[in-house]
């Protein structure tokens, strides 16, 4: 996999690691459960056990992203392309559920979309 490729692997790794963050250790915070459209703490607290899980996921495929890269070779960068793919498609599923999430579902789903282009055509 080409430099320019990996560098947006990571960009989307970071950002999943980011979201984890927000989903499974900040999500009591108003500011923080605002971002995902929720309006009160009643509906934070309905929300609390998808949002804990989701994060987790999140972080899992942050892991096969950067760890991808860094185990290297064919198998690592497999591992790396298949979580930008996994990364992509939850955006584009976002952006289908709901367009108010527009600017989160670009943010999810454009960096790891960059890596596997320029991955198969550099």
């Amino acid at each position: 996999m080409n430099v320019i490729a990996q560098v947006f692997v990571v960009v989307a790794g970071l950002f999943h690691v980011a979201v984890f963050a927000l989903e499974s250790l900040l999500f009591r915070r108003p500011s923080t459960y605002r971002r995902f459209l929720i309006k009160d703490e009643a509906e934070a607290a309905a929300a609390r056990p998808w949002a804990f899980n989701q994060g987790f996921y999140n972080l899992f495929l942050a892991v096969g992203a950067l760890g991808g890269l860094i185990w290297g070779g064919d198998e690592g960068h497999a591992v790396a392309l298949f979580s930008c793919g996994c990364m992509a498609g939850a955006g584009l599923v976002l952006l289908a559920s709901d367009r108010r999430m527009l600017r989160a579902a670009a943010a999810q789903a454009v960096p790891p979309i960059i890596a596997l282009v320029l991955a198969a055509v550099l």
